[in-house]
């Protein structure tokens, strides 16, 4: 899933392409040709330098409406590779609650190429932009009781940027994920023992396990080891050979008829060809392909809910961060919003239909894992994802397979159905699409307070 989420009408150039051959000084000022708002903030050389006093000043977030509702908020860059400068935008907020003891949150949007700030404006985080570019307060944000950072992953994605450092495969996205993340907790170490859980969506199916597995790896031998406790994936895309057969899915929801559902069936089945193979540029050439003859026949306007049929509003925020003194604020300077998106998605073609169940696997011996899905989502539909869970292999899987479903009620709601085994638990969310936290704020905001704390749905 890739999200267009900029108004190419407000970027007065737009880069598809930036060469590998440019040096590590090179301006993207330069590159974009963006107003004098400055260079962006990174953070690294004061953390290398110890002087983590200064950096804190100088990415905390101060302007006025940004710290209203006891909001503290600090913004910048890590370099996580300087043979290519590559840059990881994030976005920390601490929690309103109880910021020295509540849970951490990382949230890792999809895509790929898909911008983590995305789901801080539309899903989860504190702020709401509407049409007249003002500032609004989400009821339902994860910050009111968790620290949550939201990074711009992989490198080239929303914010972030690199002049050729882009990822090819999950295990570049977990050790530039990782090389952020101790740089982070150098920066805080107050809150290097709090518990950490990594949470995202779509094809953050890919990247959560992927800094998952690093973490844990690298905890083995490291002086600085992250509190990883769990993670937890909204409509995920983790085992691409047994997430791609829509057919019965589509045909029983009355999406498609028998004559395209056979012929799904036989697009599959060179999909699945592919991937054993080891063709995975052909497989994910062939799941664009399936995907796009099922939304070409039915013409549905929203493809993340075949309910609404009405298309994704425009993304007010995108615009709203445009302002020079929102970049300034923010301190992403004269960086522009995904000219590298192209980068990204191109580079990461191939990796696309890999599975990481073999890493989810090893991982659940050691972390609580939610899989949940929104229950009219088209695009990561939730008997897909729950034809990839049975198939795990770990101690709980037989508990799982036999388990009874169950209902999670939120304030004497219904808001959806689940079961678990082992470290395992897999939730149905009722009437919400492929962003699910959007479509049912509270009844989400529920499910990750429980999870994170280990309170079960019952």
């Amino acid at each position: 899933m890739t999200f267009k989420m900029f108004n190419k009408g407000i970027i007065f150039v737009l880069i598809t392409t930036i060469s590998f051959q440019l040096s590590e000084a090179y301006s993207l000022k330069e590159q974009v040709g963006v107003s004098d708002v400055g260079d962006p903030l990174i953070l690294t050389p004061y953390i290398e330098q110890g002087k983590i006093s200064e950096a804190l000043e100088k990415s905390a977030v101060t302007f006025e409406n940004f710290t209203r509702n006891g909001l503290t908020s600090y913004s910048g860059y890590f370099t996580v590779d300087k043979t290519f400068n590559s840059n990881i935008f994030f976005w920390f907020f601490l929690s309103q609650n109880d910021p020295d003891n509540d849970p951490i949150i990382l949230w890792l949007q999809g895509g790929p190429g898909a911008s983590s700030i995305y789901a801080l404006f539309k899903e989860n985080g504190p702020y709401i932009v509407d049409k007249n570019l003002e500032l609004s307060y989400r009821n339902e944000t994860w910050t009111k009781n968790h620290s949550v950072i939201y990074i711009d992953n992989p490198v080239g994605t929303g914010f972030s940027f690199t002049t050729g450092g882009f990822a090819e495969n999950q295990t570049k996205v977990g050790e530039d994920l990782y090389n952020a993340l101790i740089q982070f907790y150098t920066l805080f170490p107050n809150l290097q023992d709090n518990e950490f859980y990594v949470t995202g969506e779509s094809y953050g199916g890919k990247y959560i396990p992927a800094i998952s597995y690093t973490i844990n790896q690298k905890n083995q031998n490291a002086s600085l080891k992250i509190n990883l406790k769990g993670f937890a994936i909204a409509n995920p895309l983790s085992d691409p050979i047994n997430q791609a057969d829509y057919s019965s899915y589509m045909y029983y929801n009355g999406l498609i008829d028998s004559n395209l559902a056979a012929s799904l069936k036989s697009e599959h089945a060179l999909f699945v060809s592919a991937i054993q193979s080891g063709d995975y540029s052909h497989a994910t050439d062939l799941l664009t392909k399936i995907r796009s003859k099922i939304h070409t026949s039915n013409r549905l306007p929203n493809i993340y809910n075949h309910q609404d049929l009405q298309a994704e509003e425009p993304d007010f925020w995108s615009e709203y961060l445009t302002l020079d003194s929102i970049r300034q604020e923010i301190h992403i300077g004269n960086v522009n919003y995904g000219v590298q998106e192209d980068d990204v998605v191109t580079r990461l073609h191939a990796d696309k239909t890999k599975s990481v169940a073999t890493w989810i696997e090893e991982l659940l011996g050691n972390y609580r894992i939610l899989f949940y899905n929104g229950q009219v989502d088209t695009l990561d539909p939730y008997p897909l994802m729950v034809n990839f869970i049975k198939r795990l292999t770990f101690n709980g899987s037989s508990e799982y397979k036999t388990a009874t479903r169950k209902i999670w009620n939120v304030d004497n709601e219904i808001a959806g159905y689940w079961k678990a085994g082992g470290n395992l638990t897999e939730v149905l969310v009722r009437d919400a699409g492929h962003m699910v936290p959007m479509y049912q704020p509270k009844w989400t905001y529920d499910l990750i307070y429980k999870f994170v704390r280990n309170i079960t749905l019952d």
